[in-house]
């Protein structure tokens, strides 16, 4: 059964030992093959017309392509910021600010329009402020993230539904991941994206920063589930639905981990799998119309 294969992770930059972690991502990739991955805390240096960027060295020798959107500029053509790569061909991609500058952080989201056997699928990945008590600055990047998600992939549109990605550095229960999943209404405003580890997880907390990694055992931090894969889905074809998901990469190697997050893994349904229930009793093969008024 043909399915959407998406993967997100915090890659922590290249904070030691980041020759071993490297090696330890690209075997992960390479064994989930997904066809989009969405990647946070890259680096990328230029020099004159050489560059180097983490996400190329990742996927080296791997059937991907990527683009990368900066958000924060470190030194003078060094710069911190997110990346997407995709086994299918990207027709275009633009990096957008995100509110908060004056927090100390800068922070980005790249977007990017990937052609897809199953639909162009419009991708958003990006990462949000770090600190527990900037929940207030991520609802304005938050909304700031839907108003864009909105004008780039307006529900009308024949696209595969949005899909948006990243470290949210936010717990399910906040008022922003609220937001996003349809549980809370910010300045009279309600949306709803599916989280992809409500639909398809093991029914477990789905931690993705947890203190039984060594790497995030440093932070003094309690177990979160903070990196997300979100869907607006599935859309009247059935595509987008999470079918099945699971934390990734949240197993050492000779004691090393791939990184102080853990991943994000998940299928998405490209057409329906299941019929649908149509009330009464009856089962459909696609989503059912309401009635004419």
């Amino acid at each position: 059964m043909q399915r959407l294969r998406v993967l997100t992770l915090n890659i922590w930059h290249r904070e030691a030992p980041w020759e071993q972690r490297r090696d330890l991502i690209r075997r992960g990739i390479a064994a989930l093959d997904p066809d989009i991955i969405g990647l946070q805390e890259v680096l990328e240096l230029r020099v004159g017309s050489a560059v180097q960027n983490q996400a190329e060295e990742l996927l080296r020798d791997l059937p991907y392509r990527y683009v990368f959107g900066a958000a924060q500029v470190i030194g003078t053509g060094f710069e911190f910021g997110n990346a997407i790569a995709s086994k299918h061909p990207i027709s275009a991609h633009e990096v957008v600010r995100l509110p908060g500058e004056e927090t100390g952080e800068t922070r980005s989201v790249v977007h990017a329009r990937v052609t897809t056997p199953f639909g162009e699928v419009p991708v958003f990945v990006t990462h949000l402020n770090w600190k527990l008590h900037h929940g207030a600055v991520r609802i304005r990047q938050i909304q700031r993230l839907v108003e864009l998600v909105d004008a780039r992939a307006p529900e009308h549109d024949e696209t595969f539904p949005p899909i948006m990605m990243g470290d949210f550095n936010a717990e399910p229960e906040s008022d922003e991941i609220r937001f996003l999943r349809g549980f809370a209404t910010l300045e009279g405003r309600s949306v709803f994206f599916a989280d992809a580890w409500a639909y398809g997880g093991d029914g477990g907390p789905g931690f993705t920063f947890d203190r039984r990694n060594a790497y995030a055992a440093r932070s003094h931090e309690p177990p979160r589930r903070i990196d997300y894969v979100f869907v607006r889905g599935p859309d009247a074809k059935w595509r987008g639905e999470p079918l099945t998901t699971r934390v990734v990469f949240d197993e050492p190697s000779d004691g090393v981990w791939a990184s102080d997050h853990f991943g994000l893994y998940t299928e998405l349904s490209t057409h329906a799998e299941t019929p649908a229930y149509v009330p009464g009793g009856s089962l459909a093969a696609t989503k059912p119309k309401p009635p004419s008024p």
